[in-house]
């Protein structure tokens, strides 16, 4: 996983491959709490699927987000990856866009 500061507000992650995806998450979720002003745009470009864990990570981070009113995309997202998104129903609950780049200029342009 890549963690990089977009910008003051804005936190790039590039997610790696299962297994380690579910640990990764995690510590974003912990540098979200820690930053509390800090929207995320979450790169799946990486990454083939994602299991149980990982979408349970992915839900307690749009948790932390949605209380600390800051914005959560999820991009670069597969075929294969978001056919697992749609059957759990989380296609409704997160934001998707194609690319980093949409995504960074939708939360340039929002803020």
């Amino acid at each position: 996983m890549g963690i990089q500061n977009w910008s003051e507000n804005v936190m790039l992650v590039t997610v790696a491959p299962e297994p380690d995806m579910c640990e990764e998450l995690k510590t974003v979720t912990d540098i979200v709490r820690q930053r509390k002003k800090c929207s995320v745009v979450m790169d799946f470009s990486d990454a083939d699927i994602v299991t149980s864990s990982s979408l349970a990570q992915l839900l307690k981070l749009q948790k932390v987000l949605d209380d600390l009113n800051q914005q959560f995309i999820v991009c670069g997202v597969g075929k294969r990856t978001k056919s697992i998104f749609e059957v759990t129903g989380l296609d409704k609950v997160f934001e998707f866009v194609d690319d980093k780049f949409t995504a960074l200029t939708e939360l340039q342009l929002t803020s």
